[in-house]
């Protein structure tokens, strides 16, 4: 079963989560900030990555560090369900609209830690939640070992745009973490490697 637990405590947050890659897109999400916690399980659900996933931390300064911690330990967790990557797709691509947005993600698990995207193009709070804590999620999984673009090709509802890019990233995930069959096993690069 390609499983992984991992908690990550600092002076600024406490971050717990458990994944299952091959699961039906369960959830159990508690992180403190209501906008996020539904990002989360559209990511969960979209992907179909079983998750359970309890964050406490200093929102009451700022919801930053503890947005950027999931994101971070959502990678580490990734990383570790993978093993060496064997027989896995690796690559993966959706675009995703939700009424008047639209977002395409493109991922690689490459071990190289990149992010190209255009989210800062955009400004302002869905209720409570900054919309520059969507980059901030994504820029945090990334140092990972991952590649991902993601662009926003349409959109004016900042919510509508940020459930666009998680909805689009998670269907972009599921197929890069699928087992290919013809693989058979092999780890999909010409190194036979992919950095951890």
């Amino acid at each position: 079963m390609r499983k992984a637990e991992v908690s990550r405590k600092t002076r600024e947050t406490n971050v717990e989560i458990e994944i299952e890659l091959d699961g039906s897109g369960k959830f159990d999400i508690n992180t403190g900030i209501g906008f996020f916690n539904h990002m989360l399980e559209t990511l969960s659900r979209h992907s179909l990555i079983d998750m359970t996933l309890n964050a406490s931390g200093d929102i009451n300064v700022d919801f930053h560090h503890l947005v950027e911690d999931c994101g971070i330990v959502f990678g580490q967790a990734l990383k570790k369900a993978l093993g060496d990557k064997g027989g896995i797709r690796r690559f993966g691509d959706a675009s995703v609209p939700l009424d008047e947005a639209l977002c395409e993600a493109v991922i690689d698990i490459s071990g190289r830690p990149h992010f190209t995207n255009n989210l800062t193009d955009f400004h302002g709070l869905v209720g409570e939640f900054d919309f520059e804590l969507g980059e901030v999620f994504f820029s945090g999984f990334v140092t990972e070992g991952y590649t991902v673009h993601l662009q926003v090709r349409e959109g004016k509802n900042l919510h509508h745009i940020l459930e666009s890019a998680f909805k689009s990233f998670a269907r972009a995930l599921r197929t890069a973490v699928e087992v290919d069959e013809r693989m058979k096993g092999r780890i999909p690069s010409t190194k036979d490697h992919i950095e951890d």
